[in-house]
C-alpha cells in the first residue's frame, strides 16, 4: 500500500481528499502534519491516521511516507513540491499549482532530478464523465466542434478566506477559472491561439472576483465566465454542427447536482444522457496516481500540461489589461 504524508489540515482535505484517499485500493494516509501539532492528532483521530507531525519538514524527513499530497495556499505550492520531491516523495499538489507558468520550470527540474511523479490534482481529469465528453467528440458525435461554452460560479466575501487573500493566490481565475480552461483543454486535445477578457477586482480584497474570457482555439471558440461573488453555477457545453454535449456539475458532483452528460444530435428526436452517480474523483485519482507510480500506464496530469494551462490563465490576465486579443 502507497503510504501518503498530508502537508496541513485544509478544508478540501478533511471534506473530500483523507476519506477518498483512505478509500483507495492501493493507498493509505499514513501521516497528517501541520504547524498546530493539536490540529494534525485531532484530524488524524477523526480518519484513523496513525501518524502527525509538528512541521511539515519533519513528515518529508520520515521513512514511513511515500507520497505526499499538499493543499497548502497557493502561493506555496511551489515551494513545498520541490521540497517534497528532494526529499524523494512522489507529490499530488492541489492546484493551482503556481501563480505565473514560469514558476513551474524549477519543480520540473526538481522532479526530473529525484525521478519522482509530481502531478497538479485536476480530479476532473479522473472523472469518466469528463473520459466520455472526450471520447463523443473523438468519434464525431457533435460534428465538427464550433464553440465551447462553461461557467463556473459561488458567493464567498468572508475576508479570513485564503480565496479573498491575493498574496495567498486567491481570486476566480486561479481557483475555478483554470477548470473550464483545464475541461476543454482535456476533452479536445487542442491549445488557445488568444484570448480576450474582462476581469473586475473587488475593491477591497483586490482580489479577481468575476473574470469573463473569449479564447481562439483555431477551429472553435471558447467563451467562459468565473466569478466568486455570483450565485452557485456549472456548466460546459460542447457545441458542434451536427449536435451539442452538455455537462452538468462538470467539477464539483454533489454540490452542484448529479454528473451527467447529455447528447443531443441534429435529426435524433430524443437526447442520449450518460449518468455518473456515485463516482468518488478524488479517489480515482489516488488511485491512477500509485498506479502510475508503480509502473502503470495511467494517465495523469503532468507538470507539462501545467504549464500549458497556467499560460492560459496568465494570458487571461494579461488580456485583462488591454483591448484586443492576447496571444497565449
Amino acid at each position: 500500500m502507497f503510504r501518503w504524508g498530508i502537508l496541513s489540515t485544509a478544508k478540501i482535505g478533511r471534506d473530500h481528499v483523507i476519506p477518498q484517499f483512505q478509500d483507495s485500493e492501493n493507498g493509505v494516509v499514513n501521516a497528517i502534519a501541520s504547524r498546530d501539532h493539536d490540529r494534525a492528532r485531532a484530524v488524524a483521530d477523526r480518519f484513523g491516521v496513525p501518524l502527525t507531525f509538528g512541521s511539515y519538514e519533519a513528515l518529508l524527513a520520515s521513512p514511513d511516507i511515500d507520497g505526499v499530497y499538499i493543499p497548502l495556499p497557493t502561493s506555496q505550492h511551489i515551494e513545498w513540491a520541490i521540497k517534497a520531491a528532494q526529499a524523494g516523495k512522489h507529490v499530488l499538489v492541489e492546484k493551482p499549482i503556481a501563480l505565473h507558468a514560469g514558476q513551474i520550470a524549477p519543480l520540473i527540474e526538481a522532479r526530473d532530478a529525484a525521478k519522482v511523479l509530481v502531478s497538479e490534482a485536476f480530479m476532473v481529469t479522473y472523472h469518466p464523465q469528463w473520459h466520455k465528453v472526450r471520447s463523443l467528440i473523438a468519434e464525431g458525435a457533435i460534428g465538427r466542434l464550433r464553440h465551447v461554452q462553461g461557467a463556473f460560479s459561488y458567493f464567498n466575501t468572508d475576508p479570513s478566506n485564503m480565496r479573498n487573500n491575493p498574496a495567498l493566490g486567491g481570486g476566480g481565475l486561479p481557483d475555478i477559472g483554470v477548470y473550464p480552461t483545464v475541461a476543454t483543454r482535456f476533452s479536445t486535445g487542442r491549445e488557445p491561439l488568444r484570448v480576450q477578457a474582462t476581469v473586475e477586482l473587488d475593491p477591497d480584497f483586490g482580489t479577481d472576483r468575476y473574470a469573463s474570457v473569449k479564447a481562439d482555439f483555431g477551429e472553435f471558440e471558447m467563451s467562459f465566465y468565473c466569478s466568486t461573488q455570483m450565485a452557485a453555477r456549472q456548466i460546459m457545453v460542447f457545441h458542434g454542427e451536427d449536435g451539442f454535449i452538455e455537462v452538468t456539475a462538470p467539477f464539483n458532483s454533489g454540490d452542484y447536482g448529479h454528473p451527467t452528460v447529455m447528447l443531443e444530435s441534429r435529426g435524433h428526436d430524443r437526447a442520449s444522457t450518460f449518468r455518473f452517480g456515485g463516482v468518488r474523483q478524488y479517489r480515482l485519482q489516488a488511485e491512477a496516481f500509485v498506479r502510475k507510480v508503480n509502473g502503470g500506464d495511467d494517465e495523469v496530469f503532468t507538470l507539462e500540461q501545467s504549464v500549458l494551462n497556467q499560460k492560459f490563465i496568465d494570458a487571461v490576465h494579461r488580456a485583462a489589461e488591454q483591448d484586443g486579443w492576447e496571444a497565449v
